[in-house]
Order: structure tokens, then sequence, then C-alpha cells
């Protein structure tokens, strides 16, 4: 299992910059403003020859028993519990502070070892600040600038007197050779803010992992979780609540929609989740537009499906809402759900499972073309300024989505309606529900285009 370190400091020290830095990816959303980190995130770091695994974590802070910024804090206190090794962050230009002098006492009540950083040391303002720190206790300051990369090597040799020594790579590759066929499927779950969706992942993991709570926009970073249900392993991104453009005001919440794009772009299946009081608003459909645009295997799950009273007939009527309001992705499962109470569990994962086989899905080409024939044969395509389309064959040409390329006549000619007539006819032949479907029309080569004509 790979090392770990758990950066911790008081907010706004620079711990999101430094996890950047180590990992090689703007992961983690970095802002002059306190308190933008508040679950604790993962990620693969690599210093040279070293290779360990980093959890960015929430400033050390103080609040009252139950509030956000204890419950923010005891995420902090599982992180420290989880590693090896921690990083305890300063900010050198403020110098120390009675907050920093309070956590490095419990840093050394945690009972591991301890790299002090002394970080955005760049410059004479640095200097000072780095120098007060040896009065922490935790041994001699290692100078970084997270931001610029200063001080990289001083914690290199750091690191190597606390890592055990690096595991040959080439192991690691057959490793990963052979654990190809068992990668987890990539899952984003997507929503407006407080729909739930923190909630639920809890609710898989049977843990707090993910802070929640009542006010919406709790969750900001996409957290990356891993979960096995029933021997079938996961990668479960939550992201932040998705609102309208135009009441996005402040930087940090253009971050982290930003970050949640991302996680739907990277995504192999999206779980929209609705609230049950308040189902298919515009924003919903917005976002489930998006989905099918960056061609993402969709499931619908309508979350607090407890607080919905009389159920018996409304799981039906789900359905029929469902195809007239998202017509684009015809026949996407849908799943009733209450993350709060763990209904719907087994029936979401397994809409995941089999959302993911149908976006794999790959058609014959023989299969695709006798279809095909008989498609044209009940409805012809239209002729267009008085001349016949002619449509010879289609093919696949991959999945994930599946993805096919339709050779006929004149492509610019072909109408919208008539490729939905298509798109609509393969998922219903060969049971493609929900699933983004693309059809590129291209030009068969005339083979008597280069000849001209006869003088009469």
């Amino acid at each position: 299992m790979s090392f770990t370190f758990a950066i911790i400091g008081r907010p706004n020290v620079g711990k999101s910059t430094l996890f950047n830095r180590l990992v090689g990816q703007k992961l983690a959303l970095v802002d002059d403003q306190p308190g933008v980190t508040r679950d604790r995130r993962e990620g693969q770091a690599r210093l040279g020859d070293l290779s360990f695994t980093i959890i960015d974590t929430a400033g050390l802070d103080e609040g009252a028993r139950g509030s956000l910024t204890a419950r923010m804090q005891e995420q902090t206190e599982a992180a420290i519990a989880a590693a090896d090794a921690l990083f305890f962050v300063i900010d050198a230009r403020i110098g120390l502070t009675p907050t920093d002098r309070s956590f490095a006492d419990f840093a050394r009540r945690a009972s591991k070892p301890v790299v002090l950083l002394a970080n955005k040391s760049e410059g004479k303002h640095g200097e000072l600040g780095a120098m007060e720190s040896y009065a922490l206790g935790l041994g001699d300051p290692i100078q970084i600038s997270a931001e610029h990369g200063e001080g990289m090597g001083e914690l290199y040799d750091a690191l190597r007197d606390i890592m055990p020594a690096p595991v040959d790579e080439d192991d690691d590759a057959d490793a990963d050779e052979g654990d190809a066929a068992s990668r987890p499927i990539r899952v984003a779950i997507v929503g407006r803010p407080n729909a739930g969706k923190s909630t639920m992942i809890n609710q898989l993991l049977g843990e707090e992992r993910l802070l929640t709570s009542p006010e919406a926009g709790t969750t900001r970073d996409s957290i990356s979780v891993e979960i096995n249900f029933k021997g079938r392993p996961f990668r479960v991104f939550d992201t932040a609540g998705l609102r309208r453009r135009s009441r996005i005001e402040e930087k940090l919440e253009k971050l982290s929609v930003a970050d949640a794009l991302r996680a739907v772009r990277f995504a192999e299946v999206v779980v929209l989740m609705l609230d049950a009081q308040t189902k298919f608003e515009e924003q919903d459909l917005r976002i489930a537009d998006l989905i099918e645009r960056e061609g993402r295997a969709l499931v619908v799950a309508v979350n607090k499906w407890d607080l919905m009273g009389s159920r018996a007939n409304q799981v039906g009527a789900l359905r029929a809402e469902v195809d007239h309001w998202l017509p684009q992705v015809k026949g996407v499962p849908i799943v009733a759900v209450s993350g709060l109470m763990g209904e719907g569990i087994d029936r979401l994962m397994k809409a995941i499972e089999d959302a993911y086989a149908i976006w794999n899905r790959r058609i014959s080409t023989s299969a695709l073309n006798r279809w095909f024939e008989q498609a044209i044969a009940a409805n012809p395509p239209p002729a267009v300024s008085g001349r016949r389309l002619k449509l010879n064959y289609i093919t696949q040409t991959k999945g994930r989505p599946p993805s096919f390329v339709l050779f006929c006549s004149r492509a610019d000619a072909v109408p919208e309606s008539y490729l939905r007539y298509l798109i609509n006819s393969i998922r219903e032949n060969f049971q493609l529900p929900g699933t983004p479907i693309r059809i590129t029309l291209r030009e068969k080569a005339n083979p008597f285009a280069h000849k001209r004509k006869r003088p009469s």
C-alpha cells in the first residue's frame, strides 16, 4: 500500500496549492478566501523518484460541536488517522499565530512523523516567519513556495529520510496490467444544490465520509471516493451543485462549477440527482442536456422519495415524466431513492452497471445494415429540392457512446428530423435505452465525378 501524507494546518496557508503541486494537476480548488477546502481529498503524488498518496484537508479551526466547522475538523482528524506521516504547513509571510501553536500540539499528539513546511517563503518577508517556526518544536522547517515550486529539493531530501525505499516501477506496471479488467467504473453524481448528492455517497460508503448540511452549497471540490459494491469497484465523484449561470456570481462558486463539469467529462456514467419535491426544473433539464452532449451514460435518480407520502402509483408516472422531459435520451433508467434512509441503493447501483454496459455496446455491421434496409423501407428519406437522397450503408465506429457513420449521397441535405428517426429506431431495435447515440454523415465518393459529359 502507498505511503500516505496528510497536509494539515490552519486555513489559507497554501495546503491545496501544495497538494496541486505534488499531484501535478489542479485538482483542489484554490482561492484567497479562507476555508475553501471542506472535505478531504486524496491524490497520487510524485516528487523525483518518490511516489506516495497525499491527502488535502480542511484548515484546522475551532467550532461549536455539531457545526460545519467542527465536522470539517473531524474530516481532518480522519485524514490524520489514515496517514503515515504529516505535512504541517504554516504561512511564513504572516509568521506563527496562536492557532499554529495550538494545532502543533494536536500534530504532536498524533504520534506520527511530522514534516514542518514554512510555505510562501519566497522573498525577504518569508525568512523571518520560517525562523519563528522553530518555536513549534516540530524540527527544522523546510522553506518552500508551493505556488512557485521553490524548496522542492529540500522537501525531497526530508521525504527520503521518512519513506521506505521506492517500489520497482516495473513491478507496479505488471500489477496494473493484471488489474486492467477490474478497473472501477467512474461515476459522477451531479444535480442542483442540496439535491442530496453527498448524503447518497455517504450511504453507499456506510460512513460520514463527505460533509452534508441543510445549507445549499456545502460541497465545493469534486471529491472522489472508492466504493466496492457487491464485488464491483466504482470510483464515485461527489460534485458541487450546479445552478443557472446567471445566478453564479462569486469566483469560488465558478471554480466549483468548473470542477463539477470536469468531473462529468471524465466520468463514464453520470447520475443526475433530482429532488423528488421539485423535480424537472429548468436547470435539471439543462444538466441532462449537458450530459447528453458530453456523451456520458446517464442514470436519473429521484432523491428524497421518502418524503413523497403515498408512493403506490407515482413510480409508474415517473417513467412517463422522464420520457416527456428528456426525449433525447429516451428510455434512460430512472430510480427512486432516499439517500437519508438508504432506500433504492441496490437498484441505483444495478442501473449504473446496466447503463455502463449499454454505453460500451457494439453492434455488428451486418446486423446494422439489415435493420437499416428495413428502416429506410418503412420510412424513406424525403426528397430535397426535387432530388432523392440516397443512403448507402451504416457502420459503428466506436462505443462509449455508441457512434455510427452513415454513408450517403448528400450529407448536408439529410434533415435533422430524419436523423432523429434513425437514432430512435437504433435505440429501440438494439436495446440502447437512455444512452447518447451519435450518427455522423459522410458522403460516398462518386466514381464518375472525374469524367466529363460527352459532347452532344
